[in-house]
């Protein structure tokens, strides 16, 4: 990562949801454990709900390889089960839990929409979260479209950013993330790669290949209005 070079200024920037605009903890830890609740009150799970850390862990894989890590021991009918069942509580706390963005997420985003820059969203998420999460927070008019891999039934981010790109015609663009799949998605597409470290999930060297890492999100409108 060279600090000392200018970064190119893009036409557009693609945001990871979780964990880079959205506090996902804030919505995730409830909805969890309503849903261990009700697996153990169908007869589908037993004993102690497995740590809240492992779903967190898994933030920024696809659904089917998160609940393969939450629940490896299960059939893959209980965990298209659990899949539906925390969809719902999460849809359900978006209406009634005070769920949270990262500090200064709207006020960035409506500044460098302002700059004239296109603004997109790629997830790993279901289109009803991703999209849920970004009306809930009324920011859903500050981009162009958002992308969610259960809409598109992409199996990486890779492949979702890919299609991002070719749908809208876009050559030069940001990739901004807290994940090294966000990392891998930038990198294997061609376009310069924005690390968050603020959200706390990724692992040490998970942001390794980034060009530049920020700890907070409004420093991003300052790496914009620095870039050529």
């Amino acid at each position: 990562m060279n600090r000392t070079v200018r970064l190119s200024q893009p036409e557009a920037i693609i945001f990871d949801m979780d964990g880079t605009l959205f506090k996902t903890e804030s919505l995730v830890v409830p909805a969890y454990h309503e849903l261990f609740d009700r697996l153990r009150e169908e007869g589908l799970y037993e004993g102690k709900t497995p740590p809240v850390e492992v779903m967190l862990s898994g933030l920024g894989m696809v659904m089917d390889q998160i609940w393969a890590k939450v629940l490896p021991d299960h059939e893959e009918a209980v965990r298209r089960k659990a899949d539906a069942w925390f969809l719902e509580n999460e849809l359900r706390g978006l209406q009634r839990i005070n769920t949270e963005l990262y500090p200064g997420v709207a006020e960035t985003l409506a500044k460098l929409k302002q700059e004239g820059v296109r603004l997109f969203v790629s997830s790993n998420g279901l289109e009803q979260y991703v999209k849920g999460v970004a009306e809930a927070h009324q920011i859903s008019s500050l981009f162009e479209h958002i992308y969610s891999a259960g809409e598109y039934r992409t199996a990486s981010k890779v492949h979702l950013v890919d299609l991002l790109l070719r749908n809208h015609g876009i050559s030069k663009a940001w990739m901004v993330g807290d994940r090294s799949s966000d990392v891998a998605a930038g990198k294997e597409n061609g376009l310069t790669v924005i690390g968050c470290a603020y959200a706390g999930f990724c692992r040490a060297g998970e942001l390794e290949g980034s060009d530049r890492i920020i700890s907070s999100f409004p420093e991003l409108l300052e790496l914009y209005l620095g870039s050529v």
